[in-house]
């Protein structure tokens, strides 16, 4: 629950009126009402229609979309309404969380560099030797941080992850039968990295496995060895990216995409859903397809 005035303040905008917010809500919600807050894109102004109350973010060019009417709904004029309603959830209706807080289910190596205060450790987690989780690292539970393995800060692991487990790297052996290539590098994630549940992050054989400041990785997400992923870039659901690629900073990679071994996604590309990437991509190109084709640059 929360203050209207309260909301706006924190937005930065005026509001005449007062109520209470008790509800954040999409505004396709049967349950929106007097006491509801949600946003409005600029493309589903005409959605609007539909509501007799509530309180709408919406943008300046939304907003002069609308006729005067006298209905009971309170316009807060945003520049970015997606982005404001974030910032509002994340400040009203989210439970904040509490740091310090480690599961008693959680097996933490006695060579771990992190402080107690300052972290949030889920149940069943394991964390080995050797490892180094900066202020404000959560770990999700049942998530395994294999040795060596670098969480930044405000860097988030979800559940039922693997980080830092050995590579698919075989080599055959003089009667043809293939042997492991041992892995005696690290995964190193650099600060404000977010990973999804039940995603695989390998450590590099040699050197380290690395996702820059930023970087968003979403669930069920399969990074193998050596692969360094630039500043701000997304890796979306079922997406595999092989070994030692180089993927450079505002890449977007779309759900289901596959990137073979040691090829370069240069910065602002883009690579489709669906889409099986066999050649290096260019800066501020978008690819898609099987397999994967130019089909825009920006």
């Amino acid at each position: 629950m929360a203050d209207l005035k309260e909301i706006a303040e924190f937005l930065g905008v005026s509001c005449l009126q007062d109520r209470s917010i008790t509800n954040a809500l999409s505004i396709d919600d049967a349950d929106f009402n007097a006491n509801s807050i949600g946003w409005c894109s600029d493309k589903n102004v005409s959605k609007l229609s539909g509501l007799n109350e509530g309180v709408i973010l919406l943008s300046p060019a939304a907003k002069s979309m609308l006729e005067a009417d006298v209905r009971d709904l309170v316009y807060l004029v945003v520049d970015s309404p997606r982005r404001s309603f974030a910032k509002l959830l994340s400040e009203f209706f989210v439970e904040k969380e509490a740091f310090g807080s480690i599961a008693s289910t959680a097996v933490i190596h006695d060579n771990v560099n992190f402080n107690p205060e300052e972290v949030i450790i889920g149940e069943n987690v394991v964390i080995e030797k050797g490892c180094v989780l900066k202020k404000g690292a959560v770990i999700g539970h049942n998530s395994v941080l294999k040795s060596g393995t670098h969480v930044g800060e405000r860097s988030r692991i979800g559940s039922n992850c693997t980080i830092g487990g050995v590579g698919f790297g075989y080599e055959p052996g003089e009667d043809g039968n293939y042997e492991v290539i041992p892995h005696i590098g690290t995964v190193f994630l650099d600060d404000d990295v977010e990973v999804g549940n039940n995603v695989c992050i390998d450590r590099a054989v040699m050197g380290k496995t690395y996702l820059g400041k930023n970087v968003k990785v979403d669930n069920l997400v399969h990074i193998a060895h050596g692969v360094e992923v630039g500043d701000n870039s997304l890796i979306i659901a079922h997406a595999m990216i092989a070994g030692s690629v180089k993927i450079g900073k505002n890449v977007w990679v779309a759900p289901n995409a596959a990137i073979r071994q040691k090829l370069s996604i240069d910065d602002n590309a883009t690579v489709g859903m669906g889409s099986v990437v066999v050649k290096d991509v260019e800066h501020s190109t978008t690819v898609a397809g099987v397999p994967a084709r130019s089909i825009q640059k920006k």
